[in-house]
């Protein structure tokens, strides 16, 4: 099961895939959700570093989307996760639009060789998908495994980023 941190503000961010949800603490971008997502309430008053925070997600999620690489990332609230899965998100972000790895390799990377499923069930628990780009993480055959999103959406990511 996922965790987050106490949001602070859930914003929609719409694309051409649908909706996504972005959830915020008082330090970053804490979640965000796969559409079809329940589109939150209207939220009357946003703090200018969320409003900013928002829009430079928007901006990354949408490079993602069309398989380019985010120019910028808003700050991320990663605290909702144990320091192993936090070291395994952060060698996340290291892998570029189009570059894979296995789940091995990053248990390798980590310097926690063996630890292939244990990364396997950080992936799971990433807290922000696609920013974090854990859909860029595939079976040592060279197989999709899992995604959080569903194998739908890692495809798609996939793909785009292959073009």
């Amino acid at each position: 099961m996922k965790t987050k941190p106490q949001s602070l503000l859930t914003l929609p961010l719409d694309t051409a895939d649908g909706t996504f949800i972005a959830h915020y603490s008082p330090r970053g971008l804490a979640a965000l959700e796969f559409p079809p997502s329940r589109r939150p309430e209207n939220v009357k008053t946003v703090p200018a570093a969320i409003r900013r925070w928002h829009q430079i997600t928007r901006t990354a999620l949408r490079a993602i989307l069309a398989g380019r690489n985010p120019e910028a990332l808003p700050p991320l609230d990663l605290s909702g996760g144990t320091a192993f899965q936090r070291q395994v998100w952060n060698q996340l972000r290291k892998l570029r639009s189009g570059e894979t790895s296995s789940y091995g390799e990053l248990a390798r990377r980590i310097g926690k060789p063996g630890a292939a499923r244990a990364v396997g069930g950080a992936c799971g628990a990433n807290p922000v998908p696609v920013l974090v780009p854990c859909h860029r993480v595939l079976a040592s055959d060279g197989g999709l495994g899992g995604f959080s999103g569903g194998l739908k959406w890692k495809r798609l990511l996939l793909a785009r980023e292959r073009r």
